[in-house]
């Protein structure tokens, strides 16, 4: 299999999970506020049984391709919680993660995920660069 299919099919599987949602339950499919009111105790069956549903993926993989995805971490653990916690902290002062701005609110056209969209991406670029003088 080419190296871009696993990812090509990840991704109409996020797109297409993300219009259903917003058919079925009239929700943007971000997955920071899903799982952040999970966590609250106030999600309700469909948000639950979408962030179900990301988090087996990997299940699913193994059973088509009969092993686990190659998940390769180059970054030491000091930098990768940093990191998961600089991303939450984002996600909520930007109103938002990538999944909620990236995927429906581009594809809605809004000027807002618009601009968080370039802040992710823009960021992203400056830590590869950066991240190239410490290694």
């Amino acid at each position: 299999m080419a190296d871009y299919v696993s990812a090509l099919l990840g991704g109409m599987l996020i797109g297409l999970s993300a219009v259903i949602l917003l058919l079925a339950n009239g929700r943007v499919a971000g997955v920071s506020g899903i799982a952040g009111r999970l966590l609250q105790g106030v999600q309700t069956a469909t948000g639950t049984a979408f962030v179900v549903g990301l988090m087996s993926g990997p299940v699913f993989f193994r059973l088509f391709f009969g092993e686990w995805p190659a998940i390769q971490l180059s970054a030491n653990w000091p930098f990768i919680i940093a990191g998961g916690l600089l991303v939450g902290y984002g996600s909520r002062m930007g109103s938002g993660c990538t999944s909620g701005h990236g995927v429906v609110g581009l594809a809605r056209l809004s000027r807002r995920s618009l601009a968080a969209v370039g802040t992710f991406m823009g960021t992203a670029v400056a830590t590869v660069y950066l991240m190239g003088f410490f290694q």
